[in-house]
């Protein structure tokens, strides 16, 4: 795998080095082509060649003498030039501005020479034309206008410039492997320790690397921040496993002994039917009853608290009066043998708050936190249900709420309340806090409200202290 991606880097670099010789070659060559095809791109040293011939446009011959008007000597000054007119034989016939040394008669070989080498001095260049039968040299002080000769073969130039075009691609290459190999080791050996974090985050080991500077920085920050967030899932997900473990365990307990009971009430009624009296056979029907309902209510909660979660249960909203709605709950809880002598108090501040909410499930939901405060404390303790409007503070109310105000319910008790650790877990599934040890239930109840609250787009706190009292507090 290393070599792999290490290759794949390698490579890469050597073909973006290639690809650029090719587009380097390929430009050099075109540029030259099209310098050859326009003139007027090219060096000094051709323009001094244009000029001269060009120069015969300035030059008037008259009774065979060459005559350079003002304008052409004014172009030879500009030029810091000079020129000199030969007949047939090379004898001088004209000149102007020319140096002293300069011969006045000329052999055709020593015409070559003068074109092709720096015959005046280092700093003067001549160049060559013809006006009519006669020829002219123009010299041209420059020191940076120079002309150098080249004699070749057409097949030899070609050989070498190929041969030339591939050594400089050979070595193009070599320096691309071994600045490849480094960099590329320097640029991937981040990957490989990623590739093995990644391996290690499979294995379910969750740690950070140290994080290096460079183009990488960003992604082992991300890395060590999922392996954070990985390790906490893990944790949670542990932390949910031991609980659904113990749950499971309890569950299995509580449907033990109602099933228990069920079993050995029926096996007395078919084996002793005959000697059993009217009154025990309906005794022992009433538990059996009452152990079914039991074990069915646990069902149907293991069924809502799931389909609760996943949002797969359906809502029938209708348009009720909360602060009626709540009275009603808490004077029907009141008319209950089991709570009739319990102290509960109702509270409202308004009178009419008409919300969109399915009866059914807010009524289980206010009841579960009632009966929750009623069940788990002292038999005098006083549980107050009160109902307020508040107006949420500036810059929280949202667009999409019709009314700027939301509906609190409190409901408030001054019982034994909860530790902190139990706060944390209390709305769990599967969770029965340590207060709950004697007291016969799924540890569904609290999750089930909870999960209605927010089925209805409401907001659910709960406060508490121990030996002082708990509140739970529902926003609508």
């Amino acid at each position: 795998m290393r070599w792999r991606i290490t290759g794949r880097f390698l490579w890469s670099v050597v073909m973006i080095v290639i690809i650029v010789g090719i587009i380097n070659t390929v430009l050099l060559v075109g540029l030259l082509l099209y310098r050859t095809s326009h003139p007027a791109l090219n060096t000094s040293d051709t323009s001094a060649e244009e000029f001269t011939r060009s120069f015969s446009q300035y030059v008037n011959i008259k009774n065979g003498l060459p005559i350079v008007n003002e304008e052409g000597v004014k172009a030879l000054q500009d030029k810091n030039a000079w020129v000199q007119f030969l007949d047939s034989q090379g004898n001088q016939v004209a000149a102007y501005e020319t140096p002293d040394n300069l011969a006045t008669s000329y052999s055709p070989a020593e015409v070559v020479q003068m074109y092709k080498y720096k015959e005046v001095d280092g700093n003067t260049t001549v160049y060559v034309s013809t006006i009519d039968d006669l020829d002219y040299f123009i010299g041209v002080k420059n020191y940076g206008v120079g002309r150098y000769v080249l004699t070749y073969d057409y097949d030899q130039f070609f050989k070498f410039i190929n041969l030339l075009l591939i050594s400089f691609l050979i070595v193009d290459v070599l320096i691309a492997l071994i600045i490849g190999l480094l960099f590329t080791r320097h640029l991937t050996k981040p990957l490989h320790i990623l590739i093995d974090f990644i391996g290690q985050l499979r294995n379910r080991q969750f740690k950070k690397i140290n994080v290096p500077n460079g183009v990488y920085k960003d992604v082992f920050l991300n890395v060590n921040e999922l392996s954070i967030k990985l390790s906490e899932h893990e944790k949670e997900r542990n932390r949910l496993d031991q609980m659904r473990e113990e749950w499971i365990s309890n569950v299995s307990h509580d449907m033990k002994t109602p099933l228990a009971s069920i079993q050995g009430y029926a096996e007395l009624m078919k084996d002793d039917a005959d000697n059993l009296t009217a009154d025990e056979v309906q005794e022992f029907s009433t538990i059996i009853e009452k152990k079914s309902i039991y074990m069915k209510d646990l069902l149907d909660d293991l069924n809502l608290t799931t389909r609760l979660r996943n949002q797969q249960l359906p809502l029938h909203f209708e348009d009720i009066n909360i602060v009626s709605f709540i009275r009603e709950l808490t004077i029907e809880l009141l008319n209950d043998p089991q709570f009739g002598e319990r102290q509960v108090e109702f509270v409202s501040n308004v009178n009419n708050i008409v919300h969109k909410v399915d009866k059914k499930l807010l009524k289980r939901a206010i009841l579960n936190f009632i009966f929750n405060a009623l069940v788990h404390n002292d038999e005098n303790v006083c549980v107050t249900i009160k109902i307020d409007d508040i107006y949420p503070q500036c810059g929280q109310a949202e667009d999409s709420q019709p009314n700027l105000y939301k509906t609190q319910i409190m409901i408030t008790d001054n019982g034994r309340g909860i530790s902190p650790e139990d706060i944390k877990q209390v709305f769990d599934r599967y969770y029965r806090g340590s207060n709950t040890k004697n007291t016969h239930g799924t540890g569904l109840g609290m999750a089930i409200a909870r999960d209605i609250i927010f089925a209805h787009n409401g907001d659910l706190q709960l406060t508490s202290a121990i030996n002082e009292g708990t509140t739970i507090t529902i926003l609508l």
